[in-house]
């Protein structure tokens, strides 16, 4: 059974109904967020990075990022209300977090600092009342998105 080795809580800027985790040195990203950007789904994975699309258009939400030695099981802790599964191979084993018009932030998050191949399991809560919220005003915590990662076997 797989455990749980490293869990990291931050601060997404969200604008314009998206942000991305990219790797945190750009020079391993061919096409920089947001360009490319579909807009349509709600996790697109891009070479050397993960595109995810919010329901609010400008917002703080909340991600939790779990680092796991396997696949974990379906995480049931919420009454997720979108889910996403993606591959990503990351050269530095670091990624930053990005927001559409803001650019970079300030934390990032550490998969493991080597290179590797990693699968991942993205899920949110929150979304329609985050969608009605940021139509009026700029919520903070409301929508709620957890992101596993896990060693992918070749």
């Amino acid at each position: 059974m797989a455990q749980l080795a490293r869990q990291q809580d931050l601060d997404v800027e969200v604008d314009f109904h998206g942000f991305c985790l990219q790797e945190a040195d750009d020079d391993f990203v061919p096409v920089e967020y947001p360009e490319g950007r579909v807009g349509e789904k709600f996790l697109t994975a891009h070479q050397g990075r993960l595109d995810i699309e919010s329901a609010g258009h400008t917002h703080t939400a909340s991600l939790t990022v779990e680092i796991w030695d396997g696949e974990p099981p379906a995480d049931d802790r919420l009454a997720w209300e979108a889910q996403g599964e993606a591959e990503l191979h990351s050269t530095t084993g670091e990624l930053a977090v990005w927001g559409v018009a803001a650019g970079r932030g300030v934390e990032d998050v550490f998969l493991d600092g080597k290179e590797a191949d990693w699968a991942v399991r993205v899920y949110c809560a929150g979304r329609v009342e985050v969608e009605r919220l940021s139509r009026e005003s700029v919520p903070e915590g409301i929508e709620r998105y957890l992101a596993q990662f896990w060693p992918r076997q070749a």
